[in-house]
């Protein structure tokens, strides 16, 4: 058995109970299944639910919760009028809101710990989220294992779970400019074009949103694949129908 593995399925036996913070991406997703394999019943995914969460997000991770076999519940919190303005402290003060309800729906239910998916590679970048969840004392079973990415993928993949090779993605707050007042319909706006544009093929996507505009920001590849392709033209419409004003291409965060 990998050795990390191991070492995690022991730390989380030595929690007793745990509430996963799932969002159905590949770590969450990683973490409530081994946490269900090693804890059983004391183990559940909980997953949040906001206007700055993307509806797809939400049923990807009711499904996938379901293919784990976890218990899985979900909880609804209105839009922060402490984040509305898009902060530059925004990631702080929603993941310390957030992870303050999570703790009491912990305590409310008997479940003794609350954890999330961060791994090694998170420490690599700035993520002022990750402060709100060390104030809170939030577990973090994947980064006490010493898990990279790429090794929460390989797993991942051996244990057949259909996140392996998932994209990675984001808030839709985090589609907006720091200080820009986010209203309602400019999230389903960005959420809608982004479902729109991953029904079509084009995962790993961003849809920036700027003065009504939609600035894509998809992996090289696929950039070229969207500008060849005969429906370029139909999907382009079809988002501008959505409220946008102008659909544009951001060649420079179109990564190799």
């Amino acid at each position: 058995m990998h050795r990390k593995y191991k070492q995690l399925r022991e730390h989380i036996g030595d929690l007793g109970s745990l509430l996963v913070a799932f969002s159905g991406g590949v770590d969450s997703s990683f973490l409530l299944k081994t946490a269900t394999d090693v804890l059983g019943a004391k183990a559940m995914g909980i997953t949040v639910i906001t206007p700055y969460i993307a509806q797809y997000e939400v049923d990807d991770a009711l499904r996938i919760a379901s293919e784990i076999g976890a218990q899985h519940d979900t909880l609804s919190l209105p839009f922060s009028e402490a984040i509305r303005r898009n902060p530059e402290n925004r990631c702080y003060v929603c993941k310390y809101g957030l992870f303050s309800e999570l703790k009491q729906y912990a305590a409310d239910r008997g479940f003794a710990f609350v954890a999330e998916g961060s791994n090694v590679d998170d420490t690599h970048e700035h993520r002022p989220g990750r402060v709100a969840i060390a104030e809170l004392g939030i577990t973090t079973p994947l980064l006490a294992a010493g898990l990279t990415k790429t090794e929460i993928r390989a797993l991942s993949r051996e244990q057949n779970l259909s996140t392996w090779n998932k994209p990675s993605y984001a808030c839709l707050l985090t589609r907006f400019e720091h200080g820009h007042e986010v209203k309602a319909d400019e999230l389903a706006m960005v959420g809608a074009a982004e479902k729109l544009l991953i029904d079509n093929g084009y995962g790993a996507i961003r849809v920036r949103f700027a003065k009504r505009y939609a600035r894509l920001e998809m992996p090289n590849a696929d950039a070229v694949r969207l500008l060849s392709n005969p429906e370029s033209a139909r999907l382009v419409e079809q988002i501008r129908g959505l409220g946008f004003s102008f659909v544009t291409l951001d060649l420079q965060k179109s990564t190799p």
